[in-house]
């Protein structure tokens, strides 16, 4: 019951503030068609930034392989430019590359455009393996 409770706290319960672009959905994906013509891009809402809570040696892992110990998890999908998730999706990404911006969240295979509000919370990384 406890994984299910961490599940639970993580996916709904209350987190640091933290802020997205103020784009519409219109003007987001415009913007991201502007700027990365090339595609490979996801345009999500209602996010979490996931920080992990990982030990030293893990960390310095991470570094070695250009990744740090965060995620998003995004409860939705506005867009996906390779049409991996269809709109109104969830999305678990993988580890953070690069943050720029203040919404631009790339992983060494994607660039995740943060919209609007989401917020910022902890866990363990057998958690966030548990949400399918």
């Amino acid at each position: 019951m406890d994984a299910l409770n961490e599940i639970t706290d993580l996916l709904y319960a209350m987190g640091e503030p933290m802020h997205g672009s103020a784009m519409s959905d219109e003007e987001a994906l415009a913007y991201a068609r502007r700027h990365f013509p090339y595609g490979n891009y996801c345009l999500v809402r209602d996010w979490i930034w996931v920080t992990l809570d990982v030990t030293e040696e893990q960390r310095l892992q991470l570094v070695q392989t250009q990744r740090e110990p965060a995620l998003i998890y995004a409860h939705t999908v506005v867009y996906d430019s390779e049409r991996r998730w269809d709109v109104g999706d969830f999305v678990r990404t993988s580890l953070l590359h690069q943050f720029h911006e203040g919404f631009h969240f790339k992983t060494l295979n994607t660039l995740y455009l943060l919209l609007g509000p989401g917020t910022r919370k902890y866990a363990k990384a057998e958690t966030v393996a548990r949400i399918v």
